[in-house]
C-alpha cells in the first residue's frame, strides 16, 4: 500500500460535500459492481442516507485533496434488531483517480477508529464481487477477516455477482 499524500487530509462529511460523494458513488454503481444499486441515487437521497447515519450518532468521513472530495467511508447499523446494536457495517468508495493511494486505508482507519471509541464491538464489511481485490486487500490490511461468501446473489451487467463477508474485532473482545 502506498503512503498518502500529505496533502490528503479526513474530516467529517458536511452538507456541502453530498454533490462529490453522489458523483464518487455514481460512477461506481454505473461502471462496478461493488454496489449492486443499478440506478445512482440523487444528491437529496445521499443526504437522507447521511442523515440516517447521523441520527445513529455514527461516522461518515470524506478525504479531500486540494479542496476537492475524492472519496468517503461511513459505519451504519449493521442490523435493525437490538441484538445487533454493538455491531456496524462499514462502506467506502473513492474516486477511481484516487484509488491505491492509501486514502481508503485512511477514511477506514477513522471509522474504525471512531467506532471503538463509541463502544462498537464488531465491523461488518460486505463487499460486492469475490474479485473485488480492492476492498478485499483493504479490509484484509485494516484487520478483517473473511468469514463468508454468498455465491451469485447479484445480478448486475449480465453476469452473476458474489458477495463476501468480512469481519473485524473492535476494542477490546
Amino acid at each position: 500500500m502506498k503512503a498518502p499524500n500529505p496533502a490528503i487530509r479526513t474530516r467529517a462529511a458536511v452538507s456541502a460535500d453530498f454533490p462529490a460523494i453522489a458523483a464518487i458513488y455514481a460512477h461506481h454503481v454505473e461502471t462496478g459492481i461493488a454496489s449492486f444499486e443499478e440506478v445512482p441515487p440523487s444528491v437529496d437521497e445521499m443526504r437522507r442516507r447521511f442523515s440516517n447515519v447521523r441520527a445513529w450518532g455514527l461516522p461518515w468521513r470524506v478525504a479531500e485533496l486540494d479542496g476537492a472530495v475524492v472519496g468517503y467511508c461511513y459505519a451504519s447499523p449493521f442490523h435493525s434488531r437490538s441484538a445487533y446494536r454493538f455491531a456496524v457495517d462499514d462502506s467506502i468508495y473513492l474516486d477511481a483517480r484516487h484509488q491505491n493511494k492509501g486514502i481508503g486505508a485512511r477514511l477506514l482507519g477513522d471509522v474504525i477508529g471512531i467506532c471503538t471509541e463509541l463502544g462498537y464491538r464488531q465491523m461488518i464489511a460486505c463487499i460486492g464481487d469475490s474479485a473485488n481485490e480492492g476492498s478485499l486487500r483493504l479490509h484484509t490490511q485494516a484487520g478483517f477477516r473473511t468469514i463468508g461468501q454468498i455465491l451469485r446473489v447479484g445480478a448486475k451487467f449480465g453476469r452473476w455477482v458474489d458477495i463476501v463477508y468480512m469481519q473485524r474485532p473492535l476494542g477490546e473482545e
